[in-house]
């Protein structure tokens, strides 16, 4: 972003000093540590007060400073932007800045795959626009903002993904954004804690159709009833993927090995299609693109040679080289049931000469069901295919129990969160060339550790 601080001022209906109009902004920072010379930095509310920090702002080279007016002591060095409220304030600047670039927007959401989803339309769209995406998983009311305030001013896309983790939150990020498309994954059980059933996770999910444009595109996995049903009642066009025939863009002959699953569309008989990724659930996240990708008249080759070689976000089924030989798969960023069972499926058919080991840990925010739904997950780990599991956290309690019924207690190892470094000893211990060791867990367990452990340094 440029803009002058005197255009922030104005679009924040402050009212600003004649010199203003000298002070180049060009980047939003709410991290004192982490901003450039040029930068305006927000000070917010959260766990810590972000007015704590403006001293360290203004000494790493913040520019000026917004300040919530019911603080006292305001700063001298730098211009000081007096707001009600600074969330609201970078909230407001986004919507002005949204409006001056006036990109289309992509917005996507779902219980799995949203930041893998976000990366393949990226890099689809990439091949004939200039795109811009959200950073890592910057998906909240912070983040979105934070991401609009990031684009260029020759943006032509942007894809925004929105995440949720209560009634509301999509729809407060879907009439900020006012997207163009609006993306659904998947509803699987992501924060049935607060929501309390899938169909609640649903209707929160559809959300983001609140600020879908009257002549927009909801564009959502079809082989889901649950959208299927909801997505009946808007007023917007509709556009479904997945694997049914029933789908407007439906996947067939899909194929995974260890680095890679391919597949072709029955909408373009002729092309074949290759993401890095293994899973039936990744070719779906890529229908998904394929999907936005038709919408923006993108050529199917060039949609094609994008997927092969996009950029995929850390700890989304990465696989990563361990320290003996063997290879890690690494899913650390999140779990729940659906998506532990997907990945262990499709970690169960990777060809090895070697052994294959599940290391799980708990998967946090299921509420009432929380133990019957790790148990659930021993339907997707076979002996025959998966030598031993490593249990982490004490919702595991639940999945080992279930797990004698099929393995000998040899083969299943428990540990509690803070024997993650034991965790980390036993597997190099026991690792060999050859093998290979799935990684899948909440990130509150912090199965990242254990990562950084066993892998080789990148």
């Amino acid at each position: 972003m440029k803009m002058q601080l005197s255009e922030i001022a104005r679009a924040l209906n402050i009212e600003g000093s004649e010199d203003w109009d000298n002070i180049t902004i060009t980047s939003i920072s709410f991290d004192s540590r982490e901003l450039t010379k040029g930068a305006l930095f927000v000070p917010l509310m959260g766990q810590q007060d972000g007015h704590d920090y403006v001293s360290s702002a203004i000494a790493n080279g913040a520019s000026a400073v917004l300040w919530q007016a019911d603080h006292e002591n305001e700063p001298h060095e730098v211009p000081a932007l007096k707001v009600n409220d600074t969330l609201d304030a970078l909230q407001s600047l986004s919507r002005y800045y949204l409006q001056k670039i006036n990109p289309k927007v992509v917005a996507v959401t779902g219980s799995n795959g949203k930041t893998t989803t976000k990366d393949m339309i990226a890099a689809v769209l990439a091949t004939q626009f200039n795109v811009k995406k959200t950073f890592a998983n910057f998906n909240n009311e912070i983040g979105v903002p934070m991401t609009i305030l990031s684009m260029e001013p020759n943006t032509e896309i942007l894809v925004v993904e929105m995440g949720m983790d209560r009634f509301g939150q999509i729809d407060q990020l879907s009439h900020l954004a006012q997207p163009d498309v609006a993306v659904i994954t998947m509803i699987g059980e992501a924060h049935i804690e607060f929501f309390g059933s899938r169909d609640k996770i649903a209707d929160a999910k559809m959300e983001i159709v609140n600020g879908l444009k009257e002549d927009g595109i909801l564009i959502y996995n079809g082989d889901e009833p649950l959208l299927v049903k909801r997505a009946q009642d808007i007023s917007q066009e509709t556009f479904t993927f997945g694997n049914e025939a029933t789908d407007d863009l439906q996947s067939v002959n899909v194929v995974s090995d260890a680095t890679k699953s391919s597949f072709r569309v029955t909408m373009w008989p002729d092309a074949n299609f290759t993401i890095p990724m293994i899973g039936a659930y990744n070719v779906k996240n890529a229908l998904a693109a394929l999907s936005v990708g038709k919408y923006f008249h993108i050529d199917v080759n060039e949609m094609a040679q994008a997927l092969e070689k996009f950029d995929i976000t850390k700890n989304r089924t990465e696989w990563r080289d361990g320290l003996g030989g063997y290879r890690i798969l690494s899913d650390v960023y999140n779990s729940n049931p659906t998506a532990a069972k997907e990945v262990l499926r499709a970690f169960s058919e990777v060809s090895t000469t070697g052994k294959r080991v599940a290391v799980l840990g708990d998967m946090l925010e299921l509420g009432k069901d929380e133990q019957a739904m790790h148990a659930s997950l021993a339907d997707a780990i076979d002996p025959e295919k998966i030598s031993a599991v490593y249990l982490c956290g004490p919702l595991m309690q639940s999945l080992a129990d279930k797990l004698t019924e099929k393995f000998m207690p040899t083969q299943i190892h428990q540990y509690s969160p803070d024997q993650k470094a034991k965790l980390a000893t036993d597997l190099k211990a026991m690792l060999g060339k050859d093998d290979l060791v799935l990684l899948k867990a909440s990130h509150g367990i912090h199965l990242e550790e254990v990562l950084a452990d066993i892998a080789k340094t990148e």
